[in-house]
């Protein structure tokens, strides 16, 4: 991962690098290289802000989401339920439909 960064990092360097010296040359300006280095500092913080930024925003959505039981995470809970609701009326149907009823009066579906 390490090489992977530095390898992007490097690359984000050196086409910063050839966009500021063209953009400079275009306007008949001097290349400074602090002013590179302020240039290239600043898109990068801007890019690893942006990112850390989408990244916790799914995560908290993620979470969320998962709290509140949407259809996309409730999908392993609906089978294990119907499972548990056949081996119940399989092994005594009056008790688990009492059990049923206690619950449903507990817990209201949404």
């Amino acid at each position: 991962m390490l090489a992977l960064f530095a390898c992007a990092i490097s690359v984000h360097w050196v086409t910063a690098w050839n966009t500021y010296s063209s953009e400079q040359r275009e306007h008949n300006q001097p290349i400074i290289f602090d002013e590179y280095i302020n240039e290239a500092l600043r898109q990068t913080f801007e890019n690893i802000q942006s990112e850390i930024l989408q990244l916790f925003l799914q995560v908290v959505l993620l979470a969320y989401l998962w709290y509140v039981g949407s259809p996309q995470s409730r999908e392993g809970q609906d089978r294990l339920e119907e499972k548990l609701d056949w081996l119940g009326s399989q092994i005594n149907p009056v008790a688990y439909q009492k059990l049923n009823e206690e619950l449903d009066s507990k817990y209201p579906k949404k």
